[in-house]
């Protein structure tokens, strides 16, 4: 029954992504060669050079353990505390480093570590599409905050009065997927007295999950405060699939702030369940490059003027567009209510985009800037004619 029930939830939470791939136009044409594909964070350009560098060195054996069973080796835990301290003006320490594959797999690890069944835990909306299915999927209870519909700023009111005694964790993603937003360090700072106060009345901390997956990519030179600076009991959750924008090579990490209680205690048990979930430790090959991949990075000014052209382009056909200060997204109002039938008219002018409704904002659609320059040129012309038809 239980496993019954967490199957349904899951299924529920990840419906409207299955609905727009299993039954869209984008199933039968995402293949045709001259389509502008804005739909998913995919790469449409050929790899960073530094990036296929990287794994051509690690490819090399040095010894006989060299493709041998890994976990969270001891280098790349000291890279990435390096490059936290250096970056995050806080003194991370290696050992608090779980290596896992991506963030994807970090968030499922640190949810099946803290949740037992019933345990409830917030996530803000408009979400990444499967916050609530792994929320569902370690047995919790998923509890659905929007944000502020002026700003996309987190709704500390809400998530104030979403609290119960059965509350576990929040999820904050930050740049956010979909909007773009960063949260304040302001915003941060007041949602760490409210968890605070909520854990000393409740009897048990609540801890933030911190999805960071696009924590580098930030324009206009903004900075990002992290919740890591803010509150104790967070887990900094961080994929290289978007800075390298190689989703396809599964490498992130889970990192422990120096100022979390309890630390040596919380190393074993995300141990523990990175076994359990299905040993979620990246591969040899990718830990041994690591180091490497943790100096490179794709072109954040590049990505801003790609930002720069979309937002433009629309508005001076009459979209009414966000202005992203991160992440690979920017989300456009559907000039007509229903934004499922307006990707379907997108599609007709060879535009594929993701209907908002897929990630809680109904009357919007999703552009992805991962789409290459010419990609982009090339859609413009259909972002106007599917105007003209509305």
């Amino acid at each position: 029954m239980i496993v019954a029930q967490r199957v349904t939830a899951f299924q529920q939470g990840v419906e409207p992504f299955l609905k727009f791939f299993n039954e869209s136009t984008y199933r039968r044409r995402h293949l045709e060669p001259d389509i502008a594909d804005f739909v998913l964070g995919n790469p449409h350009e050929m790899p960073l050079p530094a990036v296929v560098e990287a794994l051509q060195r690690a490819v090399v054996p040095q010894n006989k353990d060299w493709f041998a069973y890994k976990n969270s080796e001891p280098a790349s835990q000291a890279a990435i505390a390096a490059s936290l301290r250096q970056w995050r003006q806080l003194p991370f320490e290696a050992e608090d480093i779980s290596m896992t594959t991506g963030a994807f797999a970090g968030i499922a690890v640190v949810l099946n570590a803290l949740v037992d069944p019933g345990d409830e835990v917030i996530f803000n909306s408009p979400p990444w599409f499967f916050y609530e299915g792994l929320i569902a999927a370690a047995g919790g209870i998923a509890r659905r905050v929007k944000v502020r519909q002026d700003t996309f700023d987190l709704d500390l009111d809400a998530i104030q009065a979403a609290i119960t005694p059965r509350t576990r964790a929040i999820i904050v993603n930050s740049p956010n997927n979909p909007t773009g937003r960063i949260y304040p360090a302001a915003t941060l700072k007041a949602l760490a007295e409210i968890l605070d106060a909520a854990s000393n009345r409740i009897g048990h901390p609540i801890y933030i999950l911190s999805d960071e997956a696009y924590s580098r990519i930030i324009y206009d030179g903004r900075p990002y405060p992290s919740p890591t600076a803010f509150y104790p009991n967070t887990f900094l959750i961080y994929t290289y699939g978007k800075t390298l924008l190689i989703p396809g090579q599964r490498l992130g990490y889970i990192a422990l702030p120096p100022t979390m209680p309890d630390r040596a205690t919380m190393r074993q048990v995300l141990f523990a369940t990175q076994v359990f979930t299905g040993y979620a430790f990246p591969n040899a090959l990718l830990q041994h490059a690591l180091a490497d991949l943790e100096a490179a990075c794709l072109d954040v000014a590049h990505l801003q003027r790609k930002r720069d052209r979309v937002v433009s382009g629309l508005r001076e056909m009459g979209y009414e567009v966000t202005n992203p200060e991160g992440t690979f997204y920017v989300m456009a109002r559907s000039p007509i209510p229903d934004d499922w039938a307006f990707i379907e008219r997108l599609a007709e002018n060879k535009v594929f985009c993701l209907p908002g409704s897929v990630v809680e904002l109904p009357g919007y659609f999703r552009i992805s800037l991962t789409a290459n320059d010419a990609m982009i040129e090339r859609g413009l012309p259909g972002f106007k004619a599917a105007m003209a038809q509305s």
